[in-house]
């Protein structure tokens, strides 16, 4: 990837505490949930491929909520990353990597953000370019002190650990060297989501965008 794109990314990840990793059922609640967080002070959103909607929910956010920093995430194909440039993502996240998806992120003008958990990983990354990493699953693969320990044998790489994180957990993490910023759902549950209370949703946002 480029040190361009690199830079970009790492500069939008650094624009809140935490990134809201999102799994969107229905098109009609994309854009009042993204309101909903951006107003809360989370603006760099990661909308999962793993809904047939999703593609439809970005470009809506993209087209409809200002401020928004839109990235697609559960990304594991070359076409998947294709299909996230088109639909206006800043970012790409996926759970880890793979050559062709890593190969198809050379000619792709999209940043990805690629998951390493064991130091070979992260070396095979870095290898690549990859300073920036997407750690996961966090809390399963050893959780803050496997991630603290990582900081002194490869300081240049810098990570976003996502995956059973709470607003308990969340500032051991974010009190790390390595650590930019983490990825969680706790402030979009799915019962506000389908009871449309957008108002409690951001009030959950603003208190996740005070965590340090």
């Amino acid at each position: 990837m480029s040190n361009e794109l690199q830079k970009g990314l790492e500069a939008a990840l650094k624009l809140a505490p935490v990134v809201p990793v999102m799994v969107i059922e229905n098109v009609k609640d994309a854009v009042p949930l993204a309101r909903a967080l951006v107003s809360g002070g989370l603006p760099v959103l990661e909308i999962t491929l793993r809904t047939e909607a999703a593609l439809e929910c970005i470009r809506a956010i993209v087209a409809e909520v200002e401020g928004a920093v839109i990235g697609s995430g559960t990304v594991l194909t070359p076409q998947q990353l294709r299909d996230s440039r088109k639909a206006g993502c800043t970012f790409a996240v996926s759970p880890g990597s793979t050559g062709k998806l890593l190969g198809a992120a050379e000619d792709e003008d999209i940043a990805l953000l690629p998951g390493g958990v064991t130091a070979s990983e992260c070396m095979a990354l870095l290898e690549w370019g990859y300073t920036i990493q997407k750690f996961f699953p966090a809390e399963p693969a050893g959780g803050a002190p496997y991630l603290s320990s990582l900081a002194s044998p490869l300081p240049q790489v810098k990570f976003c650990p996502t995956g059973g994180i709470s607003p308990a957990l969340a500032p051991n993490y974010l009190k790390l060297s390595n650590v930019i910023t983490v990825g969680g759902s706790w402030m979009i549950p799915k019962t506000l989501i389908a009871a449309g209370d957008w108002a409690g949703i951001e009030k959950l946002a603003r208190e996740a965008s005070t965590l340090k």
